[in-house]
């Protein structure tokens, strides 16, 4: 389901103490992931995170590194996304960075919690996310 374009943008991102709007926000990057790419990997996880909450498989797909993208990605409409936070975005060089979060959810009525450092790599310009490891 894609939010309309004034809404609060999933991933939570803030200007001040407002929310960030869908449309100026990850939509951009979503709803035109061919020809605007994510500019840094800290948005290309924002925007990921909003396509999971979104429904949007395609969007992850193609910005699913293909050395570890799976073929085919099921989304669980069971699951309800909360929230996320960022909690450190490294930049190791020009092409190669790793974002830590939290992404907060809802499956069955019950709480879950997904920590994660994502890896990510550039190429041709455009980002992609590569693999993570979980945390506890």
């Amino acid at each position: 389901m894609t939010p309309m374009p004034e809404s609060p943008c999933p991933c939570g991102r803030l200007e001040g103490r407002r929310p960030v709007p869908w449309r100026g926000c990850c939509g951009r990057y979503v709803e035109a992931f061919d020809r605007l790419p994510a500019p840094d990997a800290e948005a290309l996880m924002r925007s990921r995170y909003s396509a999971f909450a979104t429904g949007r498989a395609d969007y992850l797909l193609a910005t699913w590194h293909p050395s570890t993208r799976p073929a085919t990605l099921e989304m669980d409409p069971a699951v309800k996304w909360l929230g996320l936070e960022v909690r450190q975005h490294r930049v190791q060089d020009a092409d190669h960075a790793e974002v830590e979060f939290v992404a907060r959810s809802r499956v069955a009525g019950r709480g879950e919690r997904l920590h994660e450092c994502s890896r990510f790599v550039r190429e041709a310009g455009r980002w992609y996310y590569l693999d993570g490891d979980f945390r506890p």
